[in-house]
């Protein structure tokens, strides 16, 4: 009998269990798909992170992720969103320009550390609160150095554009082994670039292909803070 009873016991034992005895899942969150997608683009890259392969990393099924996420760019929004909470906020000083050009260097930091977002982020539209927190920290100093509205609203655009794809750039150029080649082959063309044919190109061919990608970005940032304070927006696009 008691021999009878514990391989009944062992049988039973091998049954997997009923749905009612497993753990519940998680409940789905749009919180909890944005972690979970930053999770898989950190550790297998951008690329894979698909709803296909989100929905296996929730156990759920990629449907599920729809009610929350309407489609695969709004998901890369999203992730570039959360990640832009590691932005840096403006740092005390006096001159409202170094300390704008410091916001928008942080920007572009955070895409450099995840390159595969970079590119993503030339189309991607994030809507999110850290999103929002980056142009009001823009639109601030833009204010406090005395820009005038109207210019400051379509500033933060260009700024944000020039950080965006300085990082895209690069990115693309650290994935494609043909990228050095690429570039031999540029400065080969300006250097040997004829006198006669292009003189201008030919007088400035060191000054061209010169600078640390650092020393242009900071130049670009600086080119066009100077030039939306100085310059209006037309005059019936600011009255509208």
């Amino acid at each position: 009998m008691t021999a009878h009873s514990d391989a009944h016991s062992g049988a039973r034992s091998g049954t997997p269990r009923s749905r009612r005895e497993r753990p519940a899942k998680p409940a789905l969150t749009r919180a909890g798909i944005v972690a979970a997608a930053v999770e898989i683009m950190s550790a297998e890259g951008l690329g894979k992170v698909t709803m296909r392969r989100l929905a296996q990393q929730l156990d759920t099924g990629p449907a599920s992720l729809y009610v929350y996420v309407r489609n695969t760019a709004e998901l890369h929004a999203a992730i570039l969103d959360e990640l832009l909470g590691t932005v840096e906020a403006a740092p005390a000083g006096d001159d409202w320009r170094e300390r704008l050009e410091k916001v928008l260097t942080s920007y572009t930091d955070v895409l450099f550390s995840h390159r595969g977002l970079a590119q993503s982020a030339l189309v991607a539209r994030p809507s999110g609160p850290h999103y929002l927190r980056l142009l009001e920290t823009l639109l601030a100093l833009l204010d406090e150095g005395g820009v005038p509205p109207g210019q400051a609203a379509w500033g933060i655009d260009l700024l944000l554009q020039c950080a965006t794809a300085t990082a895209a750039e690069h990115a693309t150029r650290d994935r494609d082994a043909g990228a050095q080649d690429d570039w031999d082959g540029l400065s080969a063309a300006v250097r040997g670039a004829s006198g006669q044919t292009h003189p201008r190109l030919a007088g400035l061919a060191d000054e061209v292909l010169s600078g640390e990608p650092e020393a242009r970005l900071s130049w670009g940032f600086r080119t066009l803070i100077n030039g939306i304070l100085h310059t209006p927006v037309p005059a019936d696009e600011a009255q509208d």
